[in-house]
């Protein structure tokens, strides 16, 4: 690995990116963006500094969740060519067959030495290559709950931006992977190639792994940092039920002045206040997908369908088999608005 100081003339850093079947495209695009304006002098695009080279398992073009198609791809090359081997993950469909390929690959990169870098959903493939076991991995807030269901031996982390863990570097994706990108120029190129690309890519400042993720609740009223770090947790746990006391040992604090704050702040304490989320969330999969009560109740943290319903009824004012009827208002779970008046 070239340290942070190597100069234009060293060997150039050296990315293969793994585009797994309708992958995201704007992680792809940040990160080799990212690459490319570092990689020569202003916007020319040649590749001195930073070498990039598109795979996919076959070598056919790779096709993105949006329909975009990125060509020409290599077939899968010899990792110990690359300085890191980036896997972007795409649209999460447990029907869908594991790309056994990709995975190999994934899991000799690693017997290589080869760094890994799993971007948005690209971690769900590192985690199914076996290389994740026992370290931290960063997930987007928006596929927690579903990577901590789908993989319970795994801890997620959803209030980062990315984990760098040496070997393994895990993000949340989006934006961010331009943070992650400039983390890899700065290595290797020195911070000033970073700064440039982001500025070209109007992006004001080098972001570190610790930055903190756009939480899903937006908040219209809270001001109070205990309270605001209690909801980040609690969205984070849709699908179970998190006691008062859990919740105020997570944040080191007690159950009394949590309770306290959580008044002062929303007008009901966390327990209402959670399972109102939990709520809205059943709402959003009663709407967009085709579960049935009893397995919305359950993912919801709901001890079964007859309780689903009677809180459901009392928070809506209508049953969950009215939502199917497609005759109520659709609500978006990630986003509760909180009023400015209790």
């Amino acid at each position: 690995m070239k340290p942070a100081h190597a100069s234009a003339s060293a060997s150039p850093l050296s990315v293969g990116f793994i585009l797994l079947h309708r992958f995201t495209l704007l992680p792809f695009a940040a990160f080799v963006d990212c690459l490319r304006l570092a990689a020569d002098e202003g916007d020319r695009s040649r590749q001195l500094r930073c070498h990039w080279t598109f795979m996919t398992p076959n070598g056919e073009p790779a096709i993105s969740s949006c329909g975009a198609v990125i060509t020409p791809c290599e077939t899968l090359i010899n990792p110990e060519k690359f300085d890191y081997i980036v896997v972007i993950g795409g649209v999460q469909d447990e029907k869908e067959k594991l790309d056994r390929r990709a995975i190999d690959y994934l899991r000799l990169a690693a017997q290589f030495g080869v760094p890994l870098v799993g971007l948005c959903t690209g971690v769900f493939a590192l985690i199914q290559a076996g290389v994740m076991d026992g370290r931290r991995c960063c997930v987007s807030w928006y596929h927690h709950g579903d990577l901590a269901r789908r993989f319970p031996a795994i801890t997620p982390v959803a209030d980062r931006l990315f984990v760098d863990d040496g070997k393994l570097i895990t993000c949340a994706g989006g934006v961010a992977a331009a943070d992650v990108a400039a983390h890899l120029v700065e290595r290797h190129l020195g911070r000033a190639w970073a700064i440039k690309s982001l500025h070209i890519m109007l992006i004001d400042e080098v972001r570190r792994s610790d930055h903190p993720q756009p939480q899903p609740v937006i908040f219209e009223k809270v001001s109070d940092r205990l309270v605001r770090s209690a909801i980040d947790i609690i969205s984070q746990h849709m699908g179970e039920v998190i006691s008062v006391d859990a919740l105020a040992k997570r944040l080191n604090t007690s159950r009394r002045n949590i309770e306290r704050k959580f008044q002062d702040e929303l007008g009901v304490g966390p327990q209402r206040f959670a399972r109102d989320l939990r709520l809205r969330y059943g709402l959003w999969l009663l709407h967009y997908t085709t579960k049935s009560v009893t397995e919305i109740g359950e993912r919801c943290g709901f001890a079964d369908s007859a309780h689903f319903s009677r809180h459901f009824r009392e928070a809506f004012g209508y049953p969950p088999s009215g939502v199917r009827k497609g005759t109520q208002e659709h609500v978006d779970p990630f986003f509760l608005h909180i009023a400015s008046e209790h």
